[in-house]
């Protein structure tokens, strides 16, 4: 009897879809790190393919999201497709939409027999996969990971560009409030299949509404085969039933068979739709024998209620800090480059996986390329993977030294991968984690070919690992001690050697501890002598 005092659960329910497909949205547009870690981790946690790859990983009552989802779904049918998942939602978005520029708005959707062969196929296929160590279909059919890639390769560059042209508009006024934002490149190999996928989406959507959920998703078809078992559940009357339809013509999952007076419940995404239409009062939202209906609701008021976080990322500073000294550095000492083109490539025997994810056969087991590390890295190192990690990873995220390099100070992509493909991590513990090793190719080096100064990998390397002894007269070249590196890039981000690096990181296949750097004294400046500036 509880429900008898809900609002129209239709009107709540597309309260509750706005505030997560909104708040998931900004966690992957959000470009200027805004978002702590918490409210991230909070944001996504209900996220059902993710939550279990974390469960799974960490075996922790804190990552129980998908047993809450699990819940519900016994409950009240897939209320986790209707309101929380981003990519649902953006379907009913293409929907609505498509019904306000079709003719017959009416007769939008009708009654279809389910595509059980398909369906189940897939999730068979998906299933099988998964038990024997492969997430390959699980990482390309996961609604949220995709959603998270049209976010992060389609929206947030349009969000950037926009961002970027209003600050060169206010530069103009002397208005500095809005400033640009570096814009991410992305090989258009890697966009084909997120593009294929955004294309299926929208066709599917604008012409049969849920038919993605009920067809291809697998976890919309196994949240389908436990909703069978819901406790409450959306039937019709066939004794009260005046066979208007309406209830079919409003049903975005195809799934009301007025004319037999039958629901598949398997496919029904709880939008509701149909309870807010029906006139004869013979849709039931019940348990059961129909103890409980829903026609007429009393409105109620609906509140969402953010408390706000005032805490600022701390590795802000330390992402700024470092882009400020590698500027800096190129100002002051003008970095030369080289004449003539660097002949020796790069040959990295593995990719560079993040820190955190134990080695790369962990990573690429558990990622789900939700892009959500991505989005969220301050210095742009992490790029997705074409063939990097082999045709299973493709899209998975590797560390890019070219477009960037690892923060010392940051381990933002630890605290928010939602799958546990990248386990949390201490700062300490991480500055001691060798993600891979540096290798010095003298013969790039524009010390060695142009017989000119430069030294910049020594000066932005965190553990001094790269440092700088004689050569040739007053030049020095670099020299690396591997057993202080921990493979963070920055010295392969700062050669400044085209198109082949002088000096380059090659990943480790299982991440390694390296040695701590030793501390050097800080001497304090003689007062028996002038300031020396």
């Amino acid at each position: 009897m509880i429900f008898m005092k809900l609002s129209s659960l239709k009107r709540l329910r597309v309260i509750v879809s706005v505030i997560f497909l909104s708040l998931t949205s900004f966690v992957f547009l959000d470009y200027r790190n805004l978002l702590p870690e918490d409210w991230i981790n909070g944001i996504v946690y209900l996220q059902f393919i993710p939550s279990l790859l974390k469960f799974i990983n960490l075996f922790s009552l804190s990552v129980l999201g998908f047993i809450i989802i699990l819940v519900f779904t016994m409950l009240f049918g897939r209320v986790y497709c209707s309101t929380i998942c981003p990519l649902g939602i953006l379907q009913d978005v293409f929907s609505f939409f498509a019904r306000k520029f079709k003719k017959r708005k009416k007769r939008f959707y009708r009654y279809l027999k389910p595509g059980n062969i398909l369906r189940y196929t897939l999730l068979g296929i998906t299933t099988v996969l998964f038990l024997f160590g492969s997430i390959l279909l699980l990482n390309l059919l996961d609604p949220y990971s995709n959603y998270g890639r049209f976010m992060t390769y389609f929206v947030k560059p349009v969000v950037v560009a926009l961002n970027n042209g209003l600050s060169t508009i206010l530069e103009k006024f002397d208005i500095y409030t809005v400033f640009p934002v570096k814009l991410i490149k992305i090989q258009f190999e890697i966009l084909l299949f997120p593009i294929l996928m955004l294309i299926l989406v929208l066709w599917l959507s604008l012409t049969n509404g849920r038919l993605f959920c009920n067809t291809v998703c697998p976890v919309g078809t196994l949240l389908g085969l436990l909703s069978r078992f819901s406790l409450y559940k959306i039937r019709i009357e066939k004794s009260a039933c005046t066979d208007c339809g309406l209830c079919a013509r409003v049903c975005k999952s195809s799934c009301m068979d007025y004319k037999e007076g039958k629901v598949d419940f398997t496919r029904c995404v709880a939008c509701y739709n149909c309870l807010t239409v029906c006139t004869s009062d013979s849709v039931k939202y019940s348990r059961q024998k129909g103890i409980l209906s829903i026609r007429q609701p009393e409105p109620v008021s609906v509140q969402h209620k953010a408390t706000p976080d005032l805490n600022k990322r701390k590795f802000i500073a330390g992402s700024v800090a470092w882009l400020l000294g590698i500027a800096g550095i190129s100002m002051a000492k003008e970095i030369p480059v080289n004449e003539k083109p660097t002949e020796i490539p790069e040959k990295k025997e593995f990719p560079v996986s993040p820190p955190g994810t134990v080695s790369i056969k962990n990573f690429t087991d558990n990622c789900t390329a939700c892009t959500l590390c991505i989005s969220v890295c301050p210095t742009d190192v992490l790029q997705p993977s074409f063939l990097q990690y082999g045709i299973s990873g493709i899209m998975q995220p590797h560390m890019d030294y070219h477009s960037g390099f690892c923060n010392y100070d940051c381990v933002i992509c630890s605290q928010v991968c939602p799958t546990g493909a990248i386990l949390p991590v201490t700062l300490e513990n991480k500055q001691l984690i060798q993600l891979g090793k540096s290798i010095f190719v003298k013969d790039n080096c524009i010390v060695h070919t142009d017989k000119t100064d430069c030294g910049a990998c020594s000066e932005v390397c965190p553990t001094k690992a790269v440092y700088m002894v004689p050569y040739e007269g007053d030049l020095f070249i670099p020299e690396v001690n591997n057993d202080i590196c921990v493979g963070c890039g920055a010295c392969e981000y700062a050669c400044p050697t085209i198109p082949y690096k002088a000096i380059y990181v090659d990943g480790n296949a299982v991440h390694l501890a390296a040695e701590k750097p030793e501390e050097e004294e800080l001497k304090a400046p003689s007062t028996e002598e002038d300031f020396p500036f």
